[in-house]
């Protein structure tokens, strides 16, 4: 008997503990936020151009798009072939949408049958391919591909690291010398 009375107030808090989890939505902690929001400042063209150059990409081959229902997925931030640009988006039922921009001559042979495509300027070529998207979805996202505003691209652009100020200390190197392994041969070795 003496268990079952230890064990007994455990199991009514149980519902309590688990309810008081993940209370949080994806996307919305603080470092989500930051970027674009009215708290932090948007930061200028030129450093976000920096930025993008820092990725790999020319800053004229940077377009986005707006389909309701798809978030951007941060981390398909990033460069295409030499210097081109891409993102892919999601959406809760499953949906992917993948945004490529490539410098490239309009031709109808560029534009695949399972794809749509956007000729947004000279010399480069927006494509817009997907998962488990119909082809209204494709079209949709097509027709929104635009630049982006600064807001928008703060947002998207993964955060640039912090510069250190002064080297970094590492307490657990020895005093003396760099704390490499001794991997010497001995006599016979």
């Amino acid at each position: 008997m003496p268990r079952t009375v230890r064990v007994l107030p455990l199991l009514f808090l149980l519902p309590v503990l688990l309810t008081g989890c993940g209370t949080e939505k994806a996307g919305t902690d603080k470092a989500d936020a930051g970027a674009g929001s009215s708290t932090s400042p948007t930061p200028d063209a030129s450093e976000l151009d920096s930025r993008v150059k820092a990725m790999g990409v020319a800053p004229e081959l940077v377009y986005v798009t707006e389909v309701s229902g798809f978030m951007p997925a941060q981390q398909s931030v990033g460069v295409n072939g030499d210097d081109g640009f891409s993102v892919s988006y999601w959406s809760k039922d499953g949906g992917v949408l993948h945004l490529y921009v490539d410098r490239a001559a309009w031709s109808s042979a560029a534009c695949p049958k399972q794809e749509e495509c956007v000729k947004p300027g000279k010399g480069e070529v927006v494509h817009i391919g997907g998962e488990k998207v119909s082809r209204k979805i494709l079209r949709e996202a097509a027709h929104a591909v635009h630049r982006p505003s600064a807001t928008e691209l703060a947002a998207l652009l993964p955060t640039p690291a912090p510069t250190p100020t002064e080297p970094v200390r590492r307490g657990d190197l020895p005093p003396n010398g760099d704390g490499a392994p001794d991997n010497s041969v001995g006599q016979g070795g």
